[in-house]
């Protein structure tokens, strides 16, 4: 199957796609140049027709076929524990922000399975591996953006020290996105966090560029920037 799979995204390849998603993605030199639409059409149908074999390779080529994979997982329709198992061993594959994002919007699960994804979560939280923390994160903001869990999450992103810009992005991105959403919740945090500076000021950015947001709250936001970012 896996050699099937490769062939047929060797045709479906688009040169100038693939020249423009590589300065999207700097850190990888394996992109063939399949649009997004493309690959999650065929993931669909992987996920429908069969997938165990193409789930467990590990000798892949390219870039969209850890992509593919990831996308496979989320449509699986099962519960969550049985997904859990294809999530946990694939995490260790992503290495770099667009597998890691993609595969986290697209991680389908039932509200009933919620508490056990939030739990499954917790760890990477506390990785000290790039993409797990990423992961983690980007999970968050995805799914969780709700009142009962800001002040839980608010609580890991600041207990996260990593360096990595990767990491840094992912937390302002997603602090943004809960102060878009939960305002009221979230401003307090703004006012008062231990993220480091250039974080906290990223975060400020990506509210002040919001369009959901008015002029005069973007006023008050750009009123906590800290003076020098670190």
């Amino acid at each position: 199957m896996k050699n099937i799979i490769r062939k047929e995204l060797e045709v479906i390849a688009d040169e100038k796609y693939r020249l423009f998603s590589s300065k999207l993605i700097p850190n990888i030199n394996n992109v063939l140049g399949v649009r997004l639409p493309q690959l999650r059409k065929i993931a669909k149908r992987l996920a429908k027709e069969g997938f165990s074999e193409y789930l467990t390779a590990t000798d892949l080529i390219y870039f969209e076929e850890t992509m593919l994979q990831g996308m496979i997982i989320g449509y699986l329709k099962t519960n969550w524990e049985e997904k859990a198992k294809h999530v946990a061993e694939f995490v260790p594959k992503i290495n770099n922000w667009s597998v890691c994002d993609s595969f986290c919007t697209g991680l389908k699960f039932n509200q009933a399975d919620k508490e056990l994804v939030w739990k499954f979560i917790q760890p990477y939280l506390k990785s000290k591996e790039v993409y797990e923390i990423r992961f983690g994160v980007v999970m968050l903001l995805f799914h969780f953006v709700e009142e009962k869990y800001t002040k839980y999450v608010l609580r890991a992103f600041d207990k996260i020290r990593h360096g990595d810009y990767y990491v840094k992005m992912a937390v302002a991105w997603a602090v943004s996105i809960y102060y878009r959403d939960l305002p009221d919740v979230t401003m307090p945090y703004l006012k008062d966090n231990n993220m480091d500076d250039w974080t906290h000021n990223k975060a400020v950015q990506k509210i002040t560029e919001s369009l959901a947001i008015d002029n005069e709250t973007k006023d008050i936001i750009r009123s906590i920037k800290r003076g020098k970012a670190k």
